[in-house]
């Protein structure tokens, strides 16, 4: 080849990389959606689409949409015919779809496939559709149904529910929410209200409660179809889904096989997050087949196996709570405090912790039954990085290995049944009552008696009373907590106390009241009030404490 045939051969391949690199890719949206039975719209995940270019140049380009029924793909300038590469069967119906398009250079492009212009067929046993129909996939399943998930908290516990019908009615494990008579719901981060339990059968481990209908309207049920025949029960080996709603987090799913099926209870190997029990269980197809509980034990708990109450079971007790509920009126609408919705600043809490001792004395108060604790988020960051530090020595041998809790008191460190709550919130005031511990008068006659014969024995006393409840006033005017918690301590090998762990809102104790006042009462005498004038200083500075949040703003 001369040069100049060479020089020829490469300015025509210059001339083409240009004319390829001009062609700018463009970005092709794809989004699939099918309505359901309330014709609400709802994405196609995990379907199979074939994208060649026409004239074909080559094999077609495969993608599948995600979770959320939607895929990009980048394409040259050209026209394309976008394909299902198998039917997708939804409802008894198999849909396929075959668009022709135009991508332009520079411009994205939008692809909505829909029932509007799919092919759609009744579903048959040659129908080559995938394995099994759409609404029974997990990643259909979860957006379908997460907002009927909802959070039910009460004193002692956090469980999952999940609301049944228009009227406001929620399901949820007994188990999981105890002896309660009245719950607290939240809907959504913003939204919580006030449940009253109608039905609880403790054989059964269904308990239904009541929301006031207008706010259940903001959700869509989750029947449980009770008047429809039987479906048949799931069987061993098959696949079973859960949705649980966890504190302070987004509600999730969780899958497991089922292990064994008896008369009044399912087996499985579902791994449900402690707390989140009474949730919905699915079966393969979708289907709604039961609640799931909590292990009736901590051995129990730490063993794969997990138990779901059947929906039969579940079906008797809802038909208790609507009787009841026809005579009843509903709790009332008005939304109960949540959470802060943002999180303290972790670099104000960070400096703070590294740069404060641990000094609980200018947060405490006392009643005559209860020793209290107002715990700011920068009181409770100094007590994690100074056990931290301690934890750190001991595992180096250096000085303080002795005690790794480094004279921090228990009450800003152990919080029992809520520690895991208490570990994730971080911009709430946290006010903890603990009983005090008082000798008995004839006890303390009988050591004084010890003592006059040359013996010397310890005090010997016990709680003075439980706790039962407090409320916080801000002059006349009652401060409401986001959540009155118990926490279920033990005091010795044979007396557990009840202490009371109250989360407020960080301007719940302002400099500005006229006078803050905190009023406790015991377990007992639980009708008598014992007020106490919260220090002007000590409300200054729990003000001060949340500073940094209140500069967010």
């Amino acid at each position: 080849m001369t040069v100049m045939s060479r020089a020829l051969v490469l300015s025509s391949l210059l001339l083409v990389v240009a004319h390829t690199a001009a062609q700018e890719l463009s970005v092709l949206h794809i989004k699939v959606v099918l309505l359901d039975a309330d014709r609400k719209a709802m994405p196609v995940p995990h379907h199979a689409l074939l994208i060649s270019d026409n004239p074909a140049t080559a094999t077609p380009r495969r993608v599948v949409t995600g979770a959320d029924g939607t895929a990009d793909v980048r394409l040259r300038p050209g026209n394309y015919t976008v394909e299902s590469d198998q039917p997708v069967a939804f409802r008894g119906k198999a849909y396929q779809w075959t668009q022709t398009l135009d991508i332009v250079a520079g411009r994205d492009r939008t692809l909505e496939l829909t029932a509007d212009n799919a092919e759609a067929a009744d579903v048959t046993a040659a129908t080559p559709t995938g394995d099994s129909p759409i609404e029974a996939d997990p990643s259909f399943l979860l957006p379908r149904w997460e907002a009927s998930v909802v959070s039910i908290w009460t004193p002692i516990a956090h469980a999952s529910g999940f609301v049944i019908d228009a009227n406001g009615l929620v399901a949820t494990s007994r188990r999981a929410v105890g002896n309660a008579t009245s719950v607290e719901v939240q809907l959504t981060r913003s939204v919580k209200v006030a449940g009253t339990v109608l039905a609880s059968d403790p054989a059964r481990d269904v308990a239904v409660f009541r929301i006031d209908p207008t706010v259940a309207a903001m959700v869509r049920p989750l029947p449980l179809e009770c008047a429809q025949a039987p479906k048949p029960r799931v069987a061993g080996g098959q696949k079973i889904f859960t949705i649980g709603a966890t504190p302070l987090e987004s509600n999730d799913m969780t899958s497991g096989t089922v292990s064994r099926v008896e008369t009044h209870a399912i087996t499985s190997d579902l791994r449900v997050a402690a707390g989140s029990e009474g949730g919905p269980v699915f079966a393969a197809d979708g289907v709604l087949v039961g609640i799931s509980s909590p292990a009736e034990d901590s051995d129990a708990r730490r063993r794969s196996d997990s138990r779901i109450v059947p929906i039969a079971d579940a079906c008797e007790v809802v038909a208790a709570a609507e009787k009841k509920a026809r005579d009843a009126a509903p709790p009332g609408a008005a939304h109960l405090p949540v959470e802060p919705p943002r999180p303290f600043p972790a670099d104000a809490l960070n400096n703070d912790a590294q740069h404060r001792a641990v000094a609980v004395s200018p947060y405490q108060l006392s009643s005559s039954d209860f020793d209290i604790l107002f715990i700011t988020p920068a009181l409770l960051a100094a007590s994690r990085y100074q056990v931290d530090q301690a934890v750190r020595r001991e595992r180096t041998g250096g000085a303080g290995a002795a005690d790794v809790s480094y004279g921090v008191p228990r009450q800003v460190i152990d919080f029992g049944n809520w520690s895991d709550y208490v570990a994730n919130v971080s911009a709430v005031l946290l006010v903890r009552a603990t009983p005090r511990l008082v000798e008995g008068f004839w006890t303390k006659v009988a050591r004084g008696a010890a003592q006059t014969q040359g013996m010397a024995l310890p005090p010997m006393t016990h709680v003075a009373s439980g706790f039962a409840r407090m409320r916080v006033l801000c002059g006349d005017r009652e401060v409401a907590p986001i959540h009155p918690f118990t926490l279920q301590s033990r005091a010795s090998e044979t007396e557990t106390i009840d202490e009371g762990l109250y989360v407020f809102d960080p301007d719940a104790l302002a400099p500005s009241c006229a006078g803050m006042k905190l009023v406790m009462y015991s377990q007992k005498q639980p009708d008598r009030a014992d007020t106490r004038v919260i220090d002007p200083r000590m409300v200054q500075r729990i003000w001060d404490d949340f500073a940094p949040i209140r500069a967010m703003k």
